[in-house]
């Protein structure tokens, strides 16, 4: 009897830890299952996570075989009109039509008449009615800035030679006040300097582009329809070039001569030629003789 006791007990521990064993197989493998899907999960999230896939992509997506045949019938029939606006296309966030000119800025989120970029330092769109507001503030900025460095020069070198004498055994005697007189004159003149490469840099751009008769985003625009009227044989002429001096005229609202001393050295709060929702050609400048081979 105690042997079979015996037997039967070491049968029952023996069925026991193989259960046990069994059990610890398959957690692990649950476990190790779990691991392997949370990293796979965090891998495609890093890789394809965008913060600004929300909704609205989804459903801009989704409409985009909509916005394009929209784009190419509104190409097909032409320029369209909206009881006196011209229109040459249809604004994809507005569902509008949009006239010549025009772009919707996604910052802003709304069509812009002229846009021309839009600006994080004014937090602003520079459009059509404040074009003229934006180079004035960039041309006279960096004239002060280039005064300032010049007429500065001898101070600052004065200044960064007591900073660089702060070194020397013995150290000279500067009161507090006087070596934050140092280091505040080397700070404003490096800054005034930067600005002035900065911003100088940004408005002889403009002022290309002005020169041109088109702004930042005309540019790329009128960049790939020379490539592609080139390919066919054409020429792309720019609509809204008037010459160098009449993109000027046109850009400054000058209409006569005595306007280059009262709206351009002086103060003028006179408003931009034309509404932005049209585009004809401006009485300041002669007609234009030769035909329009693309618009």
């Amino acid at each position: 009897m105690r042997t079979r006791r015996r037997i039967f007990s070491a049968v029952m521990r023996l069925v026991l830890k193989c259960l046990r064993i069994g059990q610890r197989r398959r957690f692990w493998l649950t476990r190790r299952v779990e691991q392997l899907w949370l990293y796979g999960r965090l891998c495609l999230r890093s890789l394809f996570y965008n913060s600004f896939a929300d909704s609205d992509a989804a459903l801009d997506a989704l409409f985009e075989p909509i916005y394009w045949l929209v784009d190419h019938v509104t190409r097909w029939f032409g320029v369209q009109s909206q009881g006196d606006i011209a229109a040459v296309s249809i604004c994809r966030k507005c569902i509008t039509p949009k006239p010549a000119r025009t772009h919707h800025c996604s910052i802003c989120n709304r069509c812009v008449l002229k846009m021309d970029h839009h600006c994080p330092w004014l937090n602003n769109c520079v459009g059509h009615y404040n074009h003229r507001y934006f180079f004035s503030f960039c041309l006279f900025m960096t004239m002060g800035c280039i005064y300032s460095s010049i007429s500065g020069w001898d101070l600052f070198w004065e200044a960064y030679a007591a900073i660089e004498s702060y070194s020397q055994t013995p150290p000279p005697i500067f009161s507090f006040r006087q070596r934050a007189f140092h280091k505040s004159i080397v700070y404003a003149w490096v800054l005034c300097s930067s600005v002035a490469l900065a911003l100088g840099a940004l408005m002889l751009w403009h002022a290309a582009l002005i020169t041109r008769g088109e702004t930042s985003i005309e540019r790329h625009i009128n960049r790939k329809e020379k490539k592609r009227l080139r390919l066919k044989g054409k020429v792309f002429r720019n609509p809204y070039n008037y010459g160098p001096l009449g993109n000027w005229k046109v850009f400054l609202g000058i209409d006569t001569k005595r306007h280059w001393i009262t709206r351009v050295l002086l103060p003028s709060s006179h408003p931009p030629y034309g509404s932005g929702l049209s585009w004809d050609t401006p009485p300041c400048v002669a007609e234009q003789k030769t035909p329009l081979l693309a618009i």
